[in-house]
Parts: structure tokens; sequence; C-alpha cells
């Protein structure tokens, strides 16, 4: 028969088969035979078009070694196959990649593990080949199940399982070199290959990290192992690459099997392998997709809002390592909506602390209450630190708007919330959503320099700063006058003016200033009296401890330093006059140690500032009463009042005057250029109502103001009245355009000055006006408050007797539109 007559002749045979026989020798152990493969590369080289029928034989060489187990012969066939592979570069490749790629799967699904390792050698070296053409049909899908696979090995010998693990993880490298380029190959980023790609990588990482914790090495063989054959540290690099590859459409498919993995192996408490895997996502990914990885770990977090505390810590705190990365690149749009997100869970936590402590309150189970308590803190915290740290990181210019934006959050009594409810948490959990909102602004706001003080404290920020101020609770104050000094000291001195004290030498603490700027003049102007009440006010509190004294110097202090031109000293003197009086004062029901703290304040800052402003003759007076105190009352100054255990007397001695400062001294001593001296002859009074303390509007005082002011200008005089009406009159009326600007400019001038006019002045104002305005009703009231005319008669008032005078009903005088 023919086919046998082929079958017994060797010349009968195609030459390519006759080439492909001769590379095999007798023994397999003598290895390729380096001549005949020279022979053959050179015939598939010549003929190219041969290729496919090479790669047809060899391939089906090699399964039928491999189901024999002749695996000497199965390792030459894969060597001749890598040497064609590199030697032959036409478009005829193509088709003998397709054998290729068939003779490697064989491999991959053998058990041996051998066999295993050596097919993907062979992947990885035709992974790093660079085609001319893409394919359009090749796929992938098998050596990503398969690498995922191998990357999961559990063989019983743990070098065995090491080198297929290593050998799963290039194969995984190989497929991503040979697909994230190919725009034909984008389906690999699809979900169904993301959901084992990154979960195999993410397996062996965290398999070394166990063995570390665990106190093992990393892989069996010790530490000698290089990067090559580690397992962790070959995933890492692989994950890296990946990531770096991706693109802007990808990002969540690339992400998303990250959060996964960490869920379904419970990796978020404890939370360091999940803190390392965002880190090494934030570092190689490009900078511009910061945002997706932002906002996949936000929404991650509001799947499980409803988790353990830990569960919700862990990724607050992931959270916090991602923003840090992101906030010296680009943030983008994503910047608010982290803040949101984050307050949102804030308030979630702080409603979970108080459910559980009043559930603890009604059973008996005080233990595991606690317990659950301190884990919703541990929440609270990290979401605190991310808030800050975040907010710290960014450009001043969006630090601004953070800061605006988390003051809109802080929930004030008396004022419409919209961000966060206060009715169902009551006052505790209000005080505490204040208290860690205010703790985060602080973070925020540290190291924030602004060059203007009207742009730092916009009016939307400093009103309800400092209606917080006004709060009966002395940790959120503290909190306020912290904000305060993060804004204020813009030359870093706060560390240098550190505990409320008698500084003998100012000079020698080096303190940075520079000469204040208009900017700055015209804040002090428009809200120095608003800064100035609220110190007043904020000293008188009876809660008051030690730090909170401190924390008043150091806002005098820094207001000094940052703020302050010769009108700004002269209203600071009078407002420490103003302290010393209200705490010499009996009408003020406050303790005898906050008396003494406020005159120990005003002793430290009148020194501080006497050495500031270089006024001997003001540093000779301050020293006397400083120096008397020490004989005679230690008690008022900060050295013995703050001190533990410090005896109080029943009362201060008003009487003697060289205990305190005298405004006449003061004066004498200013007096001169520079300094209106006089000024400090006018007492400082600040005008406070309950408004506020309760509400971030405008004063009472204000509004009666302006009100006063329009309502007093609109009201006519008696020549006006009286005035003959006549058609040049009537043509004024209609033209109205002049009056129009003269009335927005008078509005703008009312405006203007009750905005920057000294408090006494506007009060004093307001006096006259309210006084010409009770004058103006009376006149009104007189007029139209008197019992009309009747038939029966009118009254008429002789010698203190009432007298009734009858008129005729014809004599009677009605308007033109009531006769008809």
């Amino acid at each position: 028969m023919p086919a046998g007559v082929c079958g017994c002749c060797g010349p009968l045979r195609p030459r390519y088969k006759r080439l492909v026989d001769n590379i095999f020798p007798e023994d397999p152990k003598d290895g390729l035979s380096k001549s005949d493969m020279e022979k053959l590369t050179f015939y598939a080289v010549s003929a190219p078009e041969k290729l496919d029928r090479i790669g047809a034989y060899l391939a089906e060489r090699l399964s039928r070694d491999v189901v024999r187990h002749r695996y000497g012969y199965v390792v030459i066939a894969m060597e001749a196959l890598d040497q064609l592979l590199m030697a032959c570069h036409s478009q005829s490749i193509k088709p003998f990649v397709e054998s290729f790629l068939h003779m490697v799967a064989k491999l991959l699904e053998s058990r041996e593990p051998d066999l295993q390792v050596l097919g993907t050698n062979s992947f990885v070296k035709f992974a790093n080949i660079e085609e001319d053409t893409p394919s359009y049909h090749r796929r992938y899908d098998f050596f990503v199940s398969q690498f995922s696979a191998m990357c999961h090995s559990t063989h019983e010998d743990p070098e065995t399982r090491t080198r297929i693990r290593v050998a799963g993880i290039k194969g995984l490298q190989g497929v991503v070199r040979k697909t994230v380029n190919d725009e034909l190959q984008a389906i690999i980023w699809e979900p169904q290959h993301m959901d084992k790609l990154i979960p195999s990588m993410l397996f062996n990482m965290q398999d070394s990290e166990d063995l570390d914790r665990a106190g093992h090495p990393s892989t069996p063989s010790g530490a000698g192992q290089d990067g090559d054959e580690n397992p962790a540290a070959l995933a890492e690099s692989c994950f890296r690459e990946l990531l770096g590859r991706a693109a802007y459409g990808n990002m969540n498919n690339a992400v998303r099997p990250v959060l996964v993995h960490l869920d379904n192996h419970h990796l978020w408490d404890p939370n360091e392998f999940a803190v390392s895997c965002f880190r090494i996502i934030m570092y190689s990914i490009q900078a511009q997709h910061s945002h997706h990885v932002i906002q996949q770990v936000l929404n991650h977090l509001d799947r499980h809002n409803k988790n353990t505390p830990r569960v919700r810590a862990g990724i607050v705190q992931v959270l916090l390592e991602t923003v840090a990365i992101a906030a010296k690149g680009s943030v983008g749009p994503t910047v608010l909506e982290v803040f949101n997100t984050l307050l949102k869970h804030l308030r979630m936590s702080v409603d979970f602390e108080l459910g559980e402590t009043s559930r603890r309150n009604s059973s008996s189970s005080v233990s595991s209450g606690r317990g659950k308590e301190s884990e919703e803190r541990i929440v609270q915290n990290a979401i605190i630190q991310t808030i800050g740290f975040f907010g710290g990181n960014l450009p001043d210019y969006q630090r601004a708007e953070v800061m605006m934006f988390i003051m809109g959050k802080v929930p004030v009594y008396g004022t419409p919330c919209h961000s966060l409810d206060t009715v169902k948490i009551g006052h505790q959990g209000t005080k505490r959503i204040q208290t860690m909102l205010l703790s985060s602004l602080i973070m925020v706001t540290s190291g924030f320099k602004s060059k203007s003080m009207a742009a730092a404290l916009p009016p939307p920020f400093l009103d309800p700063l400092f209606s917080i101020s006004l709060m009966e609770d002395s940790e959120l104050r503290q909190l306020v006058l912290e904000i305060l000094h993060n804004i204020i000291d813009r030359h870093d001195n706060r560390a240098k003016l550190r505990g409320i004290r008698i500084i003998p030498n100012v000079a020698a603490l080096k303190i940075k200033r520079e000469k204040i700027s208009k900017q700055d003049v015209a804040f002090m102007k428009k809200h120095g009296q608003q800064l100035y009440r609220h110190i007043y006010l904020g000293c008188k509190e009876e809660d008051n401890v030690h730090k909170n004294f401190e924390l008043l110097f150091t806002t005098l202090a820094t207001v000094t330093i940052e703020l302050a031109n010769e009108e700004v000293v002269i209203d600071l003197i009078r407002l420490a006059i103003a302290l010393q009086d209200m705490a010499l004062g009996s009408e003020e029901s406050m303790p005898m140690f906050i008396r003494c703290g406020i005159n120990a304040l005003v002793a430290a800052y009148l020194n501080f500032l006497s050495q500031m402003i270089a006024n001997p003759p003001f540093c000779q007076h301050v020293s006397k009463v400083i120096e008397l105190r020490n004989l005679d009352a230690p008690y008022l100054l900060p050295e013995h009042i703050f001190r533990d255990k410090c005896p109080l007397p029943e009362s201060l001695d008003k009487d003697d005057r060289q205990l305190y400062f005298q405004t006449a001294d003061m004066a004498e001593c200013l007096a001169g250029p520079g300094y209106n001296a006089e000024r400090l002859s006018v007492p400082y009074i600040p005008q406070v109502t309950d408004e506020d303390r309760l509400t971030r509007r405008k004063s009472f005082v204000d509004t009666i103001s302006l009100q006063v002011d329009i309502m007093s200008s609109s009201l006519p005089d008696k020549s006006q009245l009286a005035e003959e009406i006549t058609f040049e009159t009537l043509k004024k009326a209609i033209d109205t355009t002049g009056l129009e600007e003269q009335e927005r400019e008078k509005r703008r001038q009312v405006m203007e000055k009750f905005q920057k006019a000294p408090f006494e002045e506007i009060a004093a104002h307001c006096e006259s006006k309210a006084n010409m305005l009770h004058d103006r009703l009376a006149q009104i009231f007189e007029l139209t408050i008197r019992p009309p005319p009747s038939p029966s008669g009118v009254v008429s008032i002789s010698t203190g007797h009432t007298q009734h005078q009858s008129v005729p009903v014809y004599e009677m005088k009605f308007p033109d539109l009531c006769v008809y």
C-alpha cells in the first residue's frame, strides 16, 4: 500500500519531518543535537511557509511524549521550539505561534511540576517577543486561569510549591506584558480576568507577610533567595507593572478585586496588609487616576457602614493613606466628596456610640458596652485624622475652601444645621461632633499661611467660630483658640510664647514679625471689636482652667505680634484694663480662682506688650506693679496662681491701687506722638446679647442701628408736610434717578460706618437715634391718637377739667372722598 511504503521509506518523508526527527537523539540524555538544530533553523528561515507544518509536527511529537512520560524528549522539543521562535520573525510565524501555545497548554495541563515550570518558561520567552502585527484571533483566557491556579499551589513539598507559585506569577507577568499594550487584547482588563489576576498576586504577597508576622522566613529555602525566586517580591513587581499599565477606563476593574480580596480574607482588621497594598497602588498608578482609587475606597466604606467598628476604622485608615499620597498630586473634584462621606460616617459612628451607651445603661452588660464605645472612638479618631491630614496636605487655596466646608458642618446651637441633624443625637452627641470637627480643623489649619487675615478669616468662617467660643464648655473654647493661633500666627512664634508667665526679657525670644499690612489694618478695623469682645467674654467663664488662660495669653500675644498697630495697641490696653476691672468688680459672681487668673493674665500680657512696643516708662510701671505683687499678692501672678494648691484669698483688695495697673499712669506713659492716649480714658464695655451666644447672625445692635437710621431718614419734617405742591415739585418727584443714587450712597455710608466704627461710637450713635425715634413717635402719636369729632362733642381741657362741646353735624368737616 502507498501509505505503508511512505511509512517504511525514510527518504520519501517530507524534508521538514526528517529535519525535526534528526534533532532528537537516541538517548534523550544527550540533549538537543546542535548541528541538526542549525539545519532545521536554516530551513525554517529559508522556507517560512513551512513553519506552521514544523510547529504542528513538533506539537504532535510532544503530545505523544507527554502521554508516554518521555520527559527528556519533551524538554528537547520545547528547546527546539524556543530556538525556532526566537529565530523567525516573519509574517508566517502566526500559525507557528498557535502550535507553540498549544504545546505550552499541554505542559501546563500536566500534573508534573517540572513540565509546568518548563511550559511557563517557554511562555515567558514568547511574551518578551515583540510582534510586528497584532493578532486578531489569539486569546489568553486559558493561560490566565492556569497561571492563576499555579499561583495558589498547595503542593506538599514547600520547595516545589514555591517553584510552582513563582512559575505562575511569571506566567501572569508574561500575559500582562503580552496583552496590555495590544489594543486588540483589551479584554484582559475585563472583570472575569482581573478577578483571577489580582487575587493571585495578592495571595502570594499576603502569604509572605503572614510568614513574616509569624517569625518565619518568607521562603522555605531561607533568606538567600533572590527576587526572581521569592513569590512575594515577584508578585509585588507584577502587581506594580499591571497597575502602571492601567489606563483611565480600567482603574475601577483593577481596584475592585483588591477590595473584594481584602473582604474575603478579613484583612481590614488588622489592616497592615491593606495599607501596604494601597500604598503600592497609589505609587504605581498615574497621578491623574488617583481620584478613581479614592472613589472606590469611599464607595467600599459606604457598603460597610454597618460593619464592625474595627473594619470601618481599617477602611478609613486605608483611605487616609490614599488621600495622603493623592493630596501631593491631583485629587480633582473628589475633595469635597471625601469630606462629605467622612462626615456622614462620623455622624453614624456617633449614633452607634450613643445607641450603645443608652443600651448599656439599660442593661447589665457593662464591659461589652464599654468595649463597643471604645471601638467607635477608634473609628472617630481615624476619621478625624483622615480629615485633618488630607486638608493639611492640600494647597493653601484649596485648604481655605476645606476650612469653610468643615466649619459649615459644625453644629451651633440656635442655628439650622443642614448637614448634621443634631436633634436626634442630643446635647452629648452634638458636643462630641463639635469637638471632633474642631480637632480636625486644628489639623487642617496647622501650617496654614495666609497673606491677609481677611482671606483667612472671612465672616462666614469667623462668625460661627466665635459663636462656639462662647459655649459653656472649656474644651470647645480651647479648640477655638488653637484654631485662631494656627491662622493668626504666620511666623511660628507660638512655641516661644508657650505657657503663661512673666517673661523677663522678650527680646531674648527673637520673635519674628513684619510690618502690619494695609489689608490687616482694615481687617482689625472691621473685626477687631468682635475679637476683643469674645476674648473678654471667654475670660469670665467659670469653668476656665489653666490651659484656657494659657491659650488666651497666646491669643493676645499673637494678635499683638501679627496685627497690632498704634490704634490696636491702645484697644488691647483698654481690653486688659477692662478685664482687670471685671475681675475686681462685685457685680460678677465668679470664683476667686477666675478673678486671680484674669489678673495674672493681664499682668503677663501687659508685661509682654510693654516690652514689644519698647516704651521704657510703660515697662517701668508694669515692672513696679509686678514687683509689688510678688511681695504682697503673689496669687495675682501666673507663676503662683496656676501652681497646684495655690492659696487663694477670700477677697481682692480693690483699694490697694499699687497692686493694679492704673489707666492714668499708662496714659501718661504713652503720651506723645504715635499713640492716642486719650482713648484710654474711655472704658471698654462690650455689648453682649443672647443672640451672640446662640446664632451666627449679625448682632442685635447692628440690626437696630441700621433700622433706626433708615426710619429716621424717611420721616418727614413739619416743613416738608407744609410744603406747597407745585409743577416743579411734581416734576422732581417723577425724576427719581438722582435720588436713587443718593439713597444708595447714603446706605453705603451707613453700612461702612457700622462695620468700621469703634463700638463705643456705635453705641452712642444708637442711643441718639433711639431718642430721636422716640421723640418722632411721640409726635406722631400726639397727632393721630385723638378721639374723632362727633355730634356729641369734642373733648377740651381747661384748668385741669374735661369739658365736652357740642358740634352740629352740618359743621363737621369730612374728607372729600367721604362726601357724595
